[in-house]
C-alpha cells in the first residue's frame, strides 16, 4: 500500500534529483523509496556491507602489531596544522 509523503527539501536539490531521475528514467518516488529500504535493510551491524570501493581497499596495508593509529594520526594533525 503506497502512503503519499511530504517532504521539505531545498530547491535546487528537487531540481537536479528530477532530472537525475528523468535522465535514468525512474521516478523521484522510486529513487527515494529504494533508498529508504537501502538504509533500512535489517542486517546486522557486524554484516554491513562497505562501499565497494571501501571493500576493495580491504588488506592492501598491513600495519605493524604495536600501531596506534590514533597517535599517528594526532602526530599528522600536528605536522599539519601547527
Amino acid at each position: 500500500m503506497n502512503t503519499k509523503l511530504t517532504l521539505t527539501i531545498e530547491q535546487e536539490i528537487i531540481k537536479k534529483a528530477k532530472a537525475y531521475a528523468k535522465a535514468k528514467n525512474r521516478s523521484l518516488s522510486d529513487i527515494i523509496e529504494n533508498y529508504l529500504k537501502f538504509l533500512t535493510a535489517t542486517e546486522s551491524k557486524d554484516s554491513e556491507k562497505l562501499n565497494p570501493l571501501i571493500e576493495s581497499l580491504k588488506g592492501s596495508f598491513k600495519a605493524p602489531k604495536d600501531f596506534d593509529y590514533k597517535k599517528e594520526l594526532q602526530k599528522r594533525r600536528e605536522d599539519k596544522y601547527l
